[in-house]
């Protein structure tokens, strides 16, 4: 939000370390009173202070080994609330009137699931009345209540992202600025690649694969309601005046012939799923929909698939996929109660592996880019276990050790490393 800014309506979202303390509290005060003051209405989506969501989590864990979910949401929402009322608390103090609303409060509609309901519908009422009166609006994000049990709901850890571009597309606004610990969009980790470059503008498509594969410096579902809805998103750092990264559906023509060279966008990693292997598996019509099936019930996302080829002496296979590590142990116990009926002879797990992709939409056009990826692995003598592919994300899964070897190899093989210095990490988080 600079100063110059004129006659604009603003959707800003501060993460957690960009609201650490009470002088992180301020120096965002500041800032958003600047924006204020150049004319622009302004939404503050805050998240809770540095690691307050954890902190409260570890606290329900010592209270009850197994919270209620409803009971939990109600613990965890109290973080954002708290970040919300002291930034109002600054903001006043520097003579810009200011109101924080929690989730509901604000008209932000979800589904009734806790801990990860979903946005169904933003009434933005309240904060339009209270723009029209001169107010900068605070919400707690993060957070919602639900249309059919009332109940407040939260909405994944990372979702404050999300909340902020709701309220963007419900309210109209210009542009949704995503303020982070980071100068913007980098072609990979800055903590893992220090040459890491800074992406200027980057595709919806792009940032949807990069966040898919691991990259946290956007939330999943922030891009895909971006996309859906045509937000603008800028993801700048709170802790400089960089330009930062734009996150749009626009192809940048002012690259020219720049454009059509840059094939690979960033390097992604993720180190938060594991590998289960369905061994001996009868290689027959329906058994692997079978696997599948009861993965599906137990309300379990795959992402990587490989089967092997059917031994002719036993007639079995291999299946191996790819879950979240957190969901790893509910479907190992799914398939082991479903042992008898699937008739696999073992199941195998594997929480010590990572998995690393290359995005960009020019390797729709550029032949190589597989050949290319795969020889820097080899090259570092890093074994590939898995591969995935779509028209725009090639992802293997390496062992764990191999991870940051492998994101640093594909980071230099497509010229992506910088020549001039090294990227700032103003908090450390990421976010």
């Amino acid at each position: 939000m600079n100063e110059s800014e004129r006659a604009r309506r603003i959707v800003a979202k501060f993460g957690g370390s960009s609201v650490a303390d009470a002088a992180s509290i301020k120096r965002v005060a500041a800032r958003i009173v600047a924006a204020k003051q150049a004319g622009n209405e302004v939404v503050v989506v805050i998240s809770a202070m540095g690691d307050t969501t954890d902190e409260l989590m570890d606290l329900a864990l010592q209270v009850s080994p197994q919270p209620q979910p409803r009971e939990l949401d109600m613990l965890l929402t109290t973080g954002e609330r708290q970040s919300a009322a002291l930034l109002a608390m600054a903001m006043n103090d520097l003579g810009v009137e200011a109101l924080s609303y929690t989730g509901s409060q604000a008209g932000v509609i979800t589904t009734a699931q806790h801990g990860n309901a979903r946005i169904i519908d933003i009434t933005p009422g309240r904060i339009e009345k209270s723009l029209e009166e001169g107010y900068v609006v605070i919400v707690a994000g993060f957070q919602g209540v639900s249309q059919t049990t009332k109940d407040i709901t939260t909405l994944g850890r990372g979702a404050s992202d999300t909340t902020a571009v709701a309220l963007a597309a419900a309210l109209g606004a210009d542009v949704c600025e995503i303020y982070t610990d980071v100068d913007g969009v980098y072609t990979a980790d800055p903590r893992i690649v220090k040459g890491a470059r800074q992406v200027p503008r980057i595709s919806y498509d792009e940032m949807l694969e990069l966040a898919a594969c691991g990259a946290k410096i956007l939330h999943l579902r922030c891009v895909e309601y971006a996309r859906r809805e045509g937000v603008t998103v800028h993801v700048r750092s709170s802790f400089s005046n960089k330009p930062g990264t734009l996150v749009t559906g626009l192809v940048d023509m002012q690259k020219g012939n720049a454009m059509e060279e840059a094939i690979i966008s960033g390097i992604a990693h993720d180190r938060g799923e594991a590998k289960v292997t369905v061994a001996g598996v009868p290689d027959q019509v329906g058994v692997a929909a079978m696997i599948f099936e009861v993965i599906a019930e137990c309300d379990v996302n795959i992402d990587m698939i490989v089967q092997n080829v059917s031994e002719v002496a036993t007639g079995a296979t291999d299946i191996t996929f790819t879950v979240p590590m957190s969901d790893g142990k509910k479907a190992v116990d799914a398939l082991n109660a479903a042992k008898d009926r699937i008739g696999f002879t073992e199941l195998r797990y594997d929480d010590q592996i990572g998995k690393v992709s290359v995005v960009g939409v020019g390797m729709r056009t550029h032949p190589g880019v597989t050949a290319k990826f795969f020889g820097a692995l080899a090259a570092a003598n890093i074994n590939i276990q898995m591969i995935s592919t779509s028209e725009i994300r090639i992802s293997v899964v390496v062992g764990a050790d191999d991870v940051d070897a492998a994101v640093r190899a594909a980071h230099t093989a497509f010229g992506l490393d910088s020549v001039s210095g090294e990227a700032v990490v103003y908090a450390g988080t990421g976010r």
